[in-house]
């Protein structure tokens, strides 16, 4: 297959959200005098990763996931939290974050001029272009989705058919999906009638049911594929 066409996710597949994360959940914690500590993290992050699974699930809205969480968390600790004015610190923080899993800036830029590239993410349209444009990647995209603007979310059938409808003469036979998230990317791209490369640094298992094209570990096997698929259409 000759793919013209590439979407990317971004968090844990081009810019490394659990080290950005990390930092901004740090100066929250600061802010409001509670000690950092690896246990409340890791439950901070369950909590969060629960909302956006039931988000993906059609289950919540996107306002409850970014309100909700901070009040959830912090109710454990003793807080009584504003959710929605807690949010709000949490994603300037966000915004700033600019960490980069190795290889996004070699990969892009080898691929831009030869292919389409375009976004495709969940998340906040603010914080997410904020972070797109500190860490240097935004200028190689054509267009970037972020599901806040669409009013839909990945892997949402609506999602990638607002996507599909802005690309210029867009060939679904000719496009290739690139995301780290078996039920977010890979489950939204086979939905959607388009190839996927599942991002699998960890080498995990996919089920049956959510089997990808490709697999890559690393973003640099990323153009050995596409060359390969050009030499056998």
């Amino acid at each position: 297959m000759n793919y013209t066409t590439l979407l990317f996710d971004i968090d844990h597949t081009l810019l490394d959200f659990d080290a950005t994360e990390r930092w901004a959940l740090r100066k929250l914690f600061a802010d409001e005098q509670l000690e950092w500590t690896e246990e409340r993290e890791t439950r901070y992050r369950s909590i969060n990763k629960g909302l956006w699974a039931a988000l993906e699930r059609g289950e919540v809205t996107r306002d409850v996931v970014i309100s909700e969480r901070f009040v959830t968390f912090f109710a454990e600790q003793g807080w009584v939290v504003d959710g929605k004015q807690m949010d709000e610190r949490y994603r300037t923080y966000l915004g700033q974050g600019t960490d980069l899993i190795d290889g996004a800036h070699e990969l892009l830029g080898q691929l831009k001029g030869h292919y389409q590239l375009y976004v495709v993410t969940n998340g906040v349209s603010r914080t997410q272009h904020a972070r797109l444009a500190g860490s240097g990647l935004l200028p190689y995209f054509d267009q970037i989705f972020v599901s806040e603007d669409t009013g839909y979310q990945k892997p949402m059938r609506a999602f990638f058919t607002y996507v599909f409808d802005r690309i210029p003469a867009f060939r679904p036979e000719q496009t290739l999906l690139i995301g780290d998230s078996l039920t977010a990317d890979i489950q939204g791209g086979i939905s959607a009638g388009i190839d996927t490369c599942w991002f699998n640094p960890s080498q995990g298992t996919a089920p049956v049911e959510l089997t990808p094209t490709y697999t890559i570990e690393r973003l640099e096997q990323l153009l050995d594929l596409l060359r390969t698929t050009e030499r056998v259409r």
